[in-house]
C-alpha cells in the first residue's frame, strides 16, 4: 500500500495525476468544533464524496483498502480517527462520548468533503453512529452502507427476545466498568484480552498497531468512553431510513447475531440490499476487504450522488 504523508490543498490534484497517484492514500486532519482529527483520504477531489467511519477496536487504518479502492473507482473518500480516538479529540467527560456528539462529528467530516450530498459507510460503532446520522439527516446522503451493525432498534428487539443475542453482548457491560477497571484488564499481560478480542481474522502487524496506540496514555479510556455513555438499558436512538442502504453481515460474527441481523430490513423505508458474508466474522473492513469492496462499489454507483 503506498502512503503519501501530509495534507493535500485542494489544488494540489494535477490533470495529469496517474492512476497510482490518485489511488494513493494520504494523512490528513479535519477539524469538529475544537477537536482536530487525525484522517486518512484518497481520490481524486472531483469526485463523489464518501465518508467512512470506524469501529471499536480499531482506527481510520482499518479502511486503508477500501480508500484505495474507493479511489480507484474515481471516489473521494475521507476515513476519520473518530473522538476519543484522535489524540486531539479527547475530551474527558464520559458525557462527551454521548451519540448526539458523535453525529455532530460526523457531519463536521462531511462537510470537509465538500458541500453536496455524500456516500456514508460505518463499521461496528461507526455503523451505530451511521444508523443514527441517516434517521437524522437523510437529506445530505446519497446513500448508506453498514458492515456489521444491525440497526440499533433491530439489536434492541434481539436483546430483548433471543438470549444468544443477550450472550453476545455481555462485553459491553465489562467495557462499561468504570475506575480504570475494564482498561486494566484489557491491556494486563501485553494487552492479551484486547489482542483476543480481535481472534486471528486481522493481520498481525495491524493488530500490532492497534495494541500500541491504544496503550497511549488515556486512548483506551477514550475509547471505551463510548460504551460508557451509552444508558443503562444500552439502548441508542436509530429511526425509520429513507435513504438506499446496503447492509453487509458476517455469519460468523461473535457479537451481533443473526436474529438482530435479519431484523434490520424492517426499518428500512427505502432500496435495501442486505448481504451475508458467508464464513466471515465481525472485522470487514480490514479482514474481509475482497469481499466487502466490490458489493460497497456496486451500491455507490447504483445509487450515485446528485
Amino acid at each position: 500500500m503506498k502512503y503519501e504523508t501530509g495534507t493535500e490543498g485542494p489544488n494540489s490534484a494535477s490533470a495529469e495525476r496517474s492512476t497510482e497517484d490518485v489511488s494513493a492514500v494520504a494523512r490528513t486532519a479535519v477539524a469538529a468544533g475544537r477537536h482536530v482529527h487525525t484522517a486518512l483520504t484518497a481520490g481524486p477531489h472531483g469526485g463523489e464524496k464518501v465518508l467512512l467511519l470506524h469501529g471499536f477496536p480499531q482506527f481510520a487504518d482499518a479502511w486503508t483498502e477500501q480508500l484505495t479502492s474507493l479511489a480507484r473507482a474515481g471516489y473521494r473518500a475521507l476515513a476519520v480517527d473518530q473522538r476519543g480516538y484522535a489524540r486531539g479529540a479527547r475530551p474527558d467527560r464520559v458525557a462527551d462520548y454521548t451519540v448526539d456528539r458523535l453525529v455532530a462529528d460526523a457531519l463536521a467530516f462531511s462537510q470537509a468533503l465538500g458541500s453536496g450530498p455524500f456516500h456514508l459507510v460505518g463499521h461496528d460503532w461507526g455503523g451505530l453512529v451511521a444508523w443514527a446520522f441517516a434517521t437524522e439527516h437523510p437529506e445530505l446522503l446519497a446513500s448508506l452502507t453498514v458492515l456489521s451493525t444491525p440497526h440499533p432498534q433491530a439489536i434492541a428487539a434481539a436483546l430483548r427476545s433471543d438470549p444468544d443475542q443477550a450472550r453476545r453482548s455481555a462485553y459491553v457491560r465489562r467495557f462499561r466498568r468504570p475506575d480504570g477497571v475494564a482498561e486494566a484488564d484489557l491491556l494486563a499481560d501485553g494487552a492479551a484480552a484486547l489482542r483476543r478480542v480481535y481472534g486471528d481474522s486481522l493481520p498481525p502487524g495491524l493488530v500490532d498497531s492497534y495494541v500500541d496506540r491504544f496503550s497511549e496514555p488515556g486512548a483506551l479510556t477514550a475509547a471505551l468512553n463510548w460504551y460508557r455513555a451509552l444508558p443503562e438499558a444500552l439502548t441508542l436512538p436509530g429511526g425509520r431510513i429513507r435513504v438506499p442502504t446496503l447492509y453487509l453481515w458476517g455469519d460468523q460474527d461473535g457479537a451481533l447475531g443473526r436474529t438482530a441481523a435479519e431484523g434490520t430490513g424492517a426499518w428500512i423505508d427505502a432500496r435495501y440490499r442486505f448481504e451475508v458474508l458467508k464464513g466471515a466474522g465481525h472485522w470487514l473492513p480490514d479482514g474481509h476487504a475482497d469481499r466487502v469492496d466490490p458489493h460497497l462499489l456496486t451500491h455507490l454507483a447504483e445509487h450515485a450522488a446528485v
